[in-house]
Formats: C-alpha cells, sequence, structure tokens
C-alpha cells in the first residue's frame, strides 16, 4: 500500500487559512482569554500574561531555561515550567483535569493523545503545519481531529556494523528484506558473531517492534475509521510470517535478553550486529564502544517489503504539545507552540536535548544533516506511521506482545495468534 509521503489535508488547509482576515477572540487586559473563549484564529499580536506549561522527563528538566527566548520575544509574557516524571505524569494528568486546574500547554506523549483527547483544544486553523510530514501529523490527531502539534518524533532505523558487514561482503546497507535475511546469514558467518539481527521477541513494546514490518507491508490495526480492530490483516501476517521465520532460522534469538541495554552490549560485543532502533541508541553505542567506535557502524532506511514495493514505512513516536479547554490564556498557549515549532527554535531544542525535529526543514540546519547517523532519521521520517489514536490502544498493545511472544515460541502458529488477538481486541474495543 502506498504511503502519502506529503503533507496532509489538515496541513493544506490551515497553510491556505493563513490569508484569511485575523479574527478576534475575546482578550481580557492581561492577554489572557475567558475559559469559554475558543481560539480558532491565531491574532498577530505579542503573547502576554501568565502561561504554565507541564513537560515530561528530561524534557522537563531542560525546558525552563528554554523558554527565556521565548519570554525575551515576547516581553510581557511569563512562562512557568513544571517538570514531570514520566512515571507519575499519566495520574499527575487525570488528577489535574479532573479538578479543573490543568496547565495551559503540555506535553503529551503520542500514545496518550487519545487518553486525555476530551479536554484538548483543536489547533486553530491558522496554524500552519505544512512543514510537518504525515506521520507526525496523523500521532496528533484523534477521531479527525487535529489537537496535538508534534514536538519532537521518534521513529526507527537500521543500524549495523559496517566492519563485521564487509567482513560478510556487503558494503552496503540491505534494500529489501530478503536482502536483510541473507545479510544478516553472511554476517553470521563471520567470527564472532552468534546472530545476525535483532529484533526483541517478547516484553513491553514487542508488538511495536514489529510493526515497522507490518506497516511496509501495507497494513493497518484498524479500519478506516477507527471503528474496529482489523489484526486479521494481510500485510500483518506478511510482516510476522518473516520475523517468525528470523528465529525458526536461527537468525534471531528467540530467548534474547530484552533488558534495558542487552540489545546495545550485543551491538556493540558483536554478537548480534544489526537491529532497528531509535535516534537515542547513537549516544548509547558511541558511549559502550568508545573511542573510535562510531566508525565501526551506520545507519540506513529500513529496507522494503520487495523490489516492487514502496519505501519501508517506520513507526512513529515522540511527543506534541497540546492546548488545554481549561487555558485561560490560550491565545498565548498557541503562540508558544507556534513559537516552539519554528525550525530554528527545533534546531536549538535538538542541540539541547537530543530530540528529534519534528519539522521537516530542521533537517536542513548543518547540525543535523553533516550528522552522518542522523541522516537516516530524517530520511525515515518522511514515510512513517503511528500506532491508532484510541484509549484502548496501551491494552491492546498489551495482549498483542504477550500473543506475539507465544507465536515468536512456536506456541502459537500466526495465523491462530492473530486470530486470538484479533479477538481479544473486540473485546477491549475502541474506547468509544
Amino acid at each position: 500500500m502506498k504511503r502519502t509521503k506529503g503533507v496532509s489535508a489538515l496541513a493544506i488547509t490551515a497553510s491556505l487559512a493563513m490569508v484569511v482576515g485575523m479574527g478576534g477572540c475575546g482578550r481580557s487586559d492581561n492577554g489572557a482569554t475567558s475559559e469559554s473563549d475558543a481560539v480558532t484564529i491565531i491574532d498577530s499580536s505579542k503573547a502576554t500574561g501568565d502561561l504554565t506549561v507541564w513537560a515530561m522527563g528530561n524534557e522537563g528538566d531542560l525546558l525552563g531555561d528554554f523558554v527565556k527566548d521565548f519570554e525575551k520575544e515576547n516581553p510581557e509574557v511569563h512562562v512557568k515550567v513544571t517538570a514531570i516524571p514520566w512515571s507519575s505524569a499519566h495520574d499527575k494528568l487525570q488528577t489535574a483535569i479532573a479538578a479543573g486546574n490543568g496547565p495551559d500547554v503540555a506535553q503529551m506523549g503520542t500514545t496518550w493523545m487519545a487518553d486525555f483527547s476530551n479536554s484538548f483544544s483543536e489547533v486553530p486553523s491558522n496554524f500552519d503545519t505544512s512543514d510537518f510530514s504525515e506521520g507526525p501529523l496523523g500521532a496528533g490527531q484523534v477521531d479527525g481531529k487535529q489537537l496535538g502539534v508534534p514536538w519532537y518524533v521518534d521513529t526507527r532505523v537500521l543500524y549495523y556494523r559496517t566492519d563485521i558487514a564487509e567482513q560478510a561482503g556487503w558494503t552496503e546497507a540491505p534494500k529489501t528484506w530478503d536482502d536483510l535475511k541473507q545479510m544478516a546469514q553472511d554476517m553470521q558467518k563471520v567470527d564472532g558473531v552468534k546472530y545476525g539481527f535483532n529484533l526483541n521477541p517478547s516484553g513491553t513494546d514487542a508488538f511495536i517492534g514489529t510493526l515497522p514490518f507490518s506497516y511496509s507491508a501495507g497494513a493497518n490495526l484498524t479500519d478506516k475509521g477507527q471503528t474496529k480492530w482489523t489484526f486479521t490483516d494481510n500485510g500483518i501476517k506478511k510482516a510476522l510470517d518473516f520475523t517468525t521465520g528470523l528465529y525458526k532460522d536461527g537468525i534471531a534469538n528467540v530467548n534474547a535478553d530484552v533488558s534495558s541495554g542487552a540489545d546495545i552490549a550485543n551491538f556493540v560485543s558483536g554478537d548480534t550486529p544489526m537491529e532497528l532502533q531509535g535516534p537515542a541508541a547513537v549516544s548509547q553505542i558511541n558511549e559502550l564502544g568508545g573511542d573510535g567506535f562510531e566508525s565501526k557502524y551506520a545507519t540506513a532506511v529500513l529496507p522494503s517489503m520487495d523490489d516492487s514495493s514502496d519505501g519501508a514505512t517506520s513507526f512513529v513516536g515522540g511527543s506534541d504539545l497540546v492546548v488545554f479547554k481549561d487555558s485561560k490564556n490560550k491565545q498565548t498557549a498557541w503562540k508558544f507552540i507556534q513559537w516552539a515549532s519554528q525550525p530554528d527554535i527545533q534546531t536549538k531544542w535538538y542541540q539541547l536535548s537530543s530530540d528529534l525535529p519534528a519539522s521537516q526543514k530542521a533537517w536542513e540546519n548543518d547540525a543535523l544533516a553533516s550528522d552522518e547517523k542522523l541522516v537516516a532519521f530524517g530520511d525515515q521520517l518522511k514515510n512513517t506511521m503511528a500506532p491508532p489514536a484510541v484509549s484502548t490502544w496501551a491494552q491492546v498493545s498489551s495482549a498483542a506482545d504477550r500473543i506475539l511472544e507465544q507465536i515468536n515460541k512456536g506456541q502459537l502458529s500466526v495465523d491462530d495468534g492473530l486470530k486470538n488477538l484479533q479477538s481479544e481486541a473486540d473485546s477491549i474495543g475502541m474506547g468509544n
């Protein structure tokens, strides 16, 4: 199935809306909007008033100082950033929403968008989203409405040990699934290599780890209207036939250690010299490998299913920025998100946080374009898909992890496993 690599219709509509005359929303003297105001157009005035922002993890720790540039550009605004650990963020958001005392703006993990979607304001019509590719934009959409703006993104690309590949007779990355399998088998013949490819056979998010293969085979996890799950999709079957074949043929380790960092250690040692990984792996590999190790591996876009198929489609995650309906200063909230979405601001944020920019133009900056390890991520982000934005995804994903392990261990066939998953997913429902 061909995946559109351009911007969505929403992005085009948003771009056209910028030529429409600016409609005013009711504002008090301090720049705050009342709770009942619906911001459909962002006005052209400077941001003013108090703004509260919640951010999680590393982003929360770094954002407090970073927003001072926004305050300099808007002297009458004061931004208060509250840092929240990811481990407690979901509960804190639930409690705040129930009490009606949430922030104006919050960082929202893409898999949480549906959980809290009833509390978010819709992105104004003149917010230009044309600089975002379809995958990240889609991650911020719930029930056809754009509720989140991509802040930073996370996707998966292929990592492989170039030094070991060369010993095995390979001087470039595999282009198709058959190439991937053959390259992995050839690398297994090199001394010190036990398995040619790593793919987590079990554990949390094991199923998500297979999604790039399913998406590349044209699969969808739901019907178009997200009214029902579609785990018996032929694309998912093709993907799992391929991945389970890697275990059956001894190319991947069905008993692999799935604890944090184990795959990185095996990659650096040469035990398993090829895997799918996100951007954080670059620094982890370089640190563990030591001086000079970065010259021993490369990244590449994912291989296509076969020579006749479109380019591979990877999983996309990351975080959006959202504005809450209860915000008393929605105009300034959206202006803050506009500011955070600018290519130069996204580049600066990457240099501080190592978060990959959602802005496509930011990837033209030398800070990213000159890093050969990151080029593959920029290319891959043009062709990505997010998991369904439905509130029951976490439950369904957990069931998928458990059933996938049974399939990988040979306890269930791919067909029977997917039938079981379909039945469990149907029982869980879509959360409507």
